[in-house]
């Protein structure tokens, strides 16, 4: 099976024909065209205040039904068949929020395969993980979903949350993830009499342009899953929230202003464990990662070592289209100009091919953050070693998907010694004293993640991603490679 989105597929697709490297997961660029522009000027004075609207006022009128159907229930009775009035309340529900998304330009939403029952399968494990409008198939279903305990102190949208029975995860209380697995796994193994458990194994959005690691939490109670494909096959992607492009407003905006939005969901057959995968949810969640993708990572680490090296050489010189084409040789193409575009910020005709590195290790090692750093040292060290405050804002913008990141503040934290350069070494021992050093020097105001330095883009900023795998006994090992990590 291929993994594809207007025409994009994962990293590396199921045959072994080369191809150029795929873009950095966690960089989303929306270019409009002059005639893009004009519809989007138009529709924004025509039909996006109608929708809006219309969107608001399905999810106020959802709002009194999901809070009376929620008061007064407790575990047990959570646990026995739907009363009567529970399956009206469940049908007006997804009703109205159907009625919801249609408002959105949603007016047909593509549904392949069977949904598992249960019984069959007690978790939906769901990618790639895109954008917030990934709710679609949680409002379809009313599958249970693993949430920050904050987003049930948000004004409506809180009421519905609690009306699905979702896992909670606290960020106060240290012991939520061993809570949260262990609740998941009794759920998971109640024969069916709980909902089924939605989950996002990717832990955090992408531009789906290849599945990143799965994180073993959803895979640690060893029962059967079935995973599902997401798929927004549209021309111009304004679903896509990453860490650099688009923001939240922007995204309602620029989708509402559509008039069509495509969305395809594909339930996969349902993925029963062997004893080995009981045993190793890594081994499980990688495992089913390849079903949804088909992936061949190993090829792109190849490529990576020696793309690495030849950027080694080449220091701080930049290349043109030509000379990226002879330095990846590939030919120049569409893809190739769309990639070569993606790190043309100043769009000068010139790149500097140590970003694109860098974004290709996050590629390839979506969750081993720190061996990115450590290669992006090596690409813009001087010959003792040391890099510079300007070095240091390159390597970490490009590592984390961040277009504007001020690392003033950090780098002086790292130099004690005031020398002006700091060397690897350096920023290792300071990460490991400081490992939130990301939330406290780079953007403390709008970042709130629970660890320091992550691959992931925005900490569940929809609160339908978070990462509630627990901490393991090698991971007690390398405190700071779990950190960073």
């Amino acid at each position: 099976m291929k993994l594809s989105s207007r025409g994009r597929g994962c990293c590396v697709a199921g045959s072994r024909e080369r191809g150029p490297p795929p873009r950095s997961p966690f960089v989303h660029q929306l270019r409009l065209g002059p005639l893009q522009k004009a519809k989007i000027a138009f529709m924004t004075l025509t039909l996006f205040p109608i929708r809006l609207f219309f969107a608001a006022f399905m999810m106020l009128l959802a709002w009194p039904f999901a809070f009376i159907a929620s008061m007064g229930s407790d575990e047990q009775e959570l646990e026995k068949p739907l009363s009567w009035w529970r399956k009206i309340v469940d049908v007006l529900l997804k009703a109205i929020m159907r009625m919801m998304w249609l408002a959105g330009g949603f007016h047909w939403i593509n549904v392949k395969g069977r949904r598992a029952l249960p019984a069959e399968a007690a978790i939906l494990t769901v990618a790639p993980h895109s954008s917030y409008f990934d709710a679609i198939p949680v409002t379809m279903t009313f599958a249970s979903i693993v949430m920050k305990a904050e987003s049930k102190d948000i004004p409506v949208w809180g009421t519905l949350i609690k009306y699905i029975r979702p896992v909670f995860v606290s960020r106060s209380d240290q012991d939520s993830r061993r809570k949260t697995v262990e609740e998941i796994k009794r759920r998971a193994q109640s024969d069916g009499k709980w909902p089924q458990i939605m989950i996002f194994p990717e832990g955090t959005c992408t531009n789906r342009s290849c599945l990143i690691t799965f994180k073993p939490g959803a895979f640690i109670p060893g029962v059967p899953v079935q995973p599902v494909v997401l798929r927004y096959p549209n021309k111009l992607d304004t679903i896509t929230w990453t860490w650099q492009g688009p923001g939240a407003l922007e995204i309602l905006w620029l989708t509402l202003c559509q008039f069509h939005n495509s969305v395809e969901i594909e339930f996969l057959p349902v993925y029963i464990p062997s004893e080995e995968e009981r045993r190793n949810p890594v081994l499980y969640a990688n495992n089913v990662r390849r079903v949804m993708a088909e992936l061949k990572p190993e090829t792109l680490e190849d490529d990576l070592e020696k793309y690495a090296t030849s950027a080694m050489k080449m220091k701080e010189e930049k290349v043109d289209l030509k000379e990226f084409s002879a330095y990846m040789e590939f030919p120049v193409s569409h893809t190739l100009e769309s990639m070569f575009a993606l790190f043309d910020e100043n769009e000068d005709g010139v790149i500097d091919v140590r970003e694109f590195v860098i974004a290709l290790s996050v590629v390839c090692k979506p969750s081993k953050t720190l061996e990115t750093i450590q290669l992006a040292f090596q690409l813009y060290q001087s010959e003792n070693g040391t890099i510079t405050q300007d070095d240091l804002a390159h390597i970490l913008k490009t590592a984390m998907g961040v277009s504007q990141i001020n690392v003033t503040h950090l780098f002086r934290a790292v130099d004690e010694e005031e020398k002006g350069k700091i060397t690897y070494d350096d920023f290792y021992r300071f990460a490991e004293l400081h490992p939130h050093f990301a939330e406290d020097y780079l953007y403390p105001d709008q970042m709130g993640a629970e660890h320091g330095l992550e691959t992931s883009s925005r900490s569940a900023p929809n609160g339908i991603c978070t990462d509630f795998s627990p901490e393991n006994a090698e991971d007690k090992n390398k405190p700071l490679q779990k950190k960073l990590n």
